[in-house]
């Protein structure tokens, strides 16, 4: 795989002035309110504002990267065992037929994976999120969440 790696545009050329962060990274770093269900050094997690289905979770670098073909193979890795804990976690809790995790990108400029309970293909259609869930809802998933992450012994789980 040497000589493969590509760069995509991200920064800004030098002497520029740098790009506003982006809207997860001031979820991050607490500017606006989130549901969040895991933290650790690396990353956190939480509730999407739009879900797909109950428990749809996103994992979010505290690295701003926009393309995940970006990512260091650490960040990558780690990305994806939070993404396996979280979806061993829905799995348990929400019991659906699979637990989906998709990566797009196109709408907040920073990696994020979506992981997802999902009963059909259906489910991982974006057009169909919810637009509009109400606070309770969100709570109550993201209650489900932290519980299924302590059962499974997750040191990292947010409170």
């Amino acid at each position: 795989m040497e000589g493969c790696a590509r760069t995509w545009p991200a920064a800004p050329p030098a002497g520029t002035t740098a790009a506003m962060p982006t809207l997860f990274t001031r979820i991050l770093r607490g500017e606006l309110p989130a549901r969040f269900v895991w933290k650790d050094e690396l990353c956190a997690a939480f509730l999407s504002i739009n879900p797909l289905r109950p428990g749809h979770v996103l994992v979010v670098p505290f690295e701003e990267v926009d393309h995940w073909l970006d990512l260091s193979g650490p960040l990558r890795d780690h990305l994806f065992a939070v993404g396996q804990a979280l979806g061993r976690a829905l799995q348990e809790e929400f019991q659906p037929e699979k637990v989906g995790l998709v990566i797009v990108g196109l709408e907040v400029r920073h990696v994020h994976l979506h992981v997802v309970p999902i009963w059909g293909i259906g489910d991982l259609d974006f057009a169909r999120a919810e637009k509009n869930p109400s606070p309770a809802s969100l709570d109550e998933a993201a209650a489900r969440v932290r519980a299924a992450l302590k059962r499974q012994g997750c040191a990292h789980v947010a409170l």
